[in-house]
C-alpha cells in the first residue's frame, strides 16, 4: 500500500512528476518562460517522421481514408448561391478509421509509443470519440486501456451520446470509469496514472498532434489528384484544438501553404462546461464553443504542462453554427448523399455550406472529417433528450435559437448561414490570459516572438495591441 498523500492538493501538486513518468517527456527541457516554450523542438523530438507515422497507422487500420466529392450537395448549394458561386464540396470520410473517427490517428501514435516503451496500458480522460480510439488502438497493440468519462449530472442522468461512446469503449475491452460532472476528472486521471504506471494517452501531447498531421497530408495529396490543385479552404471542427493543429501542420508539410484554415464550432455561448445545471442542456459534447473558445484563447488549460494543440497558431477564420443547423445538415447528408454520419462530425460540413455559397464554382472546400454514428449519437436521440430536459425543439430561423433553451432547425437550406467569430477579439483574449500568467513588464524578446507565432501575427501587432489595452 502506497504511503503517498493522495489528497486532491497533493496529487495535483505532483502533476509534472506524474506526467514525466507517464509520458517520458520532460517538459522542463522546452519551457523558456511562464509563457514561451520551444514548440517546434518539442514537436520534432517525438522522433517520428511522416513516413513512420504512415507506417504505424497502417498497422492498426488507420489512415488512407477516402475523399468523396459531394456532387449532389454541391449542386443543391449552387441553386441557392449567387451566379458563379458555389464551390465544390469534398469530404474526407474519417469514419473509415478503426473506431470510426479521426481520433484514431491521435491514439495510434500514443499506443505505439506506449508499446515501444514497455507500458502495460494506456489511460485517457475523455467523454468523446477519443476514448473509443484509445481503446481500439490499445486492443490492437496488446495493451490495457482505462477511459475516464464525465457521464452524469448530479441526478445521475447521462447524455445518450456520452453513454454511446462509453459503450463503444467497453466494446473494445476498455475499463470505463464513469463520473459526474465536476473538478475531479483530472485529479482521478493523475491518481490513476500514478497508481497503475500506465501511459498517459492525453489528447494534448505531441504524439497526438503528430498523428493528425497525416490527415492534412492525405487531404493535400488526394485533392491534387482529384482536382489538380490544392484545396482553397479546409473546414475543421474545433474543440480542444488538436484536430485543427494537426491537420494544418500536415497541409503545410505537403506544401499547401495558401489553403485557408477555417475552424468551426457549435455556438453554445452562455452554457458553462463545468456546470451541473448546464451539463445536459447541450446536445453536443464536443466541437462547441465551451471547448473551442477557451482552448483557443489559452491552450495550456490541460492535463499536460504545455499543450501541443495551438489552434490560433494556424487558424485563418473561425465560424460558428447552431445546433439546429448541424442537425438539419446531418439529415441532408443522409438524404441526398447516402452518408449517415454523426452530428458532431458534421459541424464542419455545416460551415462548409456557408463558405461554398461565397466561393467561386472553380474553387474547392474540403470538410476534413466525419465520425461514425450510433443509437446514442443519432440526431433523433439527441433531440429527444433535449425535449426531455425542457429544451424547445422547433422549425424556424436558427438565428432565433438560444443555447440551453431552444434548438431551432432550419426549414430550408438557405437558412444555414453560420456566423464568423471576431479573430481580433480571440487574439486579444489570448494576450490578456498571457498577461495574467506572467506580468507584461517581464516579457522579453523570446516571449514576444512566441506570442506572435502562437497568434499568427507580427510582433508589432502584439506590441500595438498591448498598447491599446
Amino acid at each position: 500500500m502506497s504511503s503517498r498523500d493522495m489528497s486532491y492538493h497533493a496529487v495535483m501538486s505532483r502533476k509534472n512528476e506524474i506526467m514525466k513518468a507517464s509520458l517520458g517527456i520532460d517538459y522542463d527541457d522546452y519551457i523558456q518562460s511562464p509563457i514561451a516554450f520551444d514548440y517546434e523542438r518539442m514537436m520534432s523530438e517525438t522522433g517520428y517522421s511522416h513516413a513512420d507515422v504512415e507506417r504505424i497507422q497502417s498497422e492498426t487500420k488507420v489512415g488512407n481514408t477516402p475523399l468523396f466529392e459531394l456532387h449532389n450537395l454541391t449542386q443543391t448549394v449552387r441553386r441557392i448561391s449567387p451566379p458563379g458561386k458555389g464551390a465544390r464540396i469534398l469530404l474526407k470520410d474519417e469514419a473509415a478509421n478503426a473506431s470510426g473517427s479521426f481520433k484514431a490517428r491521435r491514439a495510434s501514435i500514443s499506443a505505439y509509443e506506449a508499446q515501444q516503451k514497455g507500458y502495460q496500458g494506456m489511460i485517457a480522460a475523455t467523454s468523446g470519440n477519443y476514448g473509443a480510439a484509445v481503446a481500439s488502438q490499445a486492443a490492437q497493440r496488446g495493451l490495457k486501456a482505462i477511459i475516464i468519462q464525465e457521464v452524469f449530472d448530479s441526478r445521475g442522468v447521462g447524455q445518450p451520446e456520452i453513454i454511446e461512446k462509453g459503450r463503444k469503449c467497453e466494446a473494445y475491452g476498455a475499463e470505463v470509469l464513469k463520473l459526474s460532472v465536476g473538478p475531479e476528472l483530472f485529479y482521478l486521471l493523475l491518481r490513476t496514472l500514478e497508481e497503475t504506471g500506465y501511459f498517459n494517452a492525453s489528447l494534448y501531447t505531441p504524439f497526438g498532434v503528430r498523428g493528425v498531421e497525416s490527415l492534412g497530408l492525405e487531404i493535400a495529396q488526394q485533392v491534387r489528384t482529384a482536382c489538380g490543385k490544392d484545396p482553397d479552404a479546409v473546414v475543421i471542427t474545433h474543440a480542444g484544438g488538436g484536430n485543427l493543429t494537426g491537420t494544418a501542420r500536415g497541409l503545410l508539410v505537403a506544401g499547401a501553404i495558401s489553403t485557408r484554415i477555417v475552424a468551426c464550432s457549435v455556438d453554445l455561448s452562455g452554457l458553462h462546461m463545468a456546470s451541473d445545471h448546464d451539463f445536459n442542456r447541450k446536445s453536443f459534447t464536443t466541437g462547441h464553443t465551451g471547448f473551442g473558445v477557451p482552448f483557443a484563447t489559452w491552450p495550456d488549460r490541460v492535463d499536460v504542462p504545455r499543450n501541443a494543440a495551438r489552434s490560433l497558431r494556424y487558424m485563418d477564420e473561425y465560424q460558428l453554427v447552431t445546433q439546429g443547423e448541424v442537425f438539419y445538415v446531418t439529415e441532408l447528408l443522409s438524404k441526398i448523399e447516402g452518408l449517415e454520419r454523426g452530428p458532431a462530425g458534421n459541424t464542419s460540413l455545416t460551415a462548409a455550406i456557408t463558405l461554398a455559397r461565397q466561393m467561386d464554382q472553380d474553387q474547392v472546400v474540403v470538410v476534413q472529417e466525419t465520425e461514425y454514428t450510433g443509437a446514442g449519437k443519432h440526431q433523433n436521440s439527441q433531440l429527444s433528450f433535449a425535449r426531455e430536459n425542457g429544451i424547445e425543439v422547433r422549425l424556424g430561423d436558427p438565428e432565433e435559437s438560444v443555447p440551453g433553451k431552444s434548438i431551432v432547425i432550419p426549414k430550408h437550406l438557405d437558412q444555414v448561414r453560420g456566423k464568423i467569430q471576431d479573430m481580433e477579439r480571440l487574439r486579444t483574449s489570448y494576450l490578456k490570459n498571457a498577461a495574467n500568467q506572467y506580468p507584461v513588464d517581464r516579457w522579453d524578446e523570446t516571449d514576444f516572438n512566441f506570442l506572435a507565432e502562437d497568434l499568427k501575427v507580427s510582433q508589432d501587432w502584439v506590441r500595438q495591441r498591448l498598447t491599446d489595452l
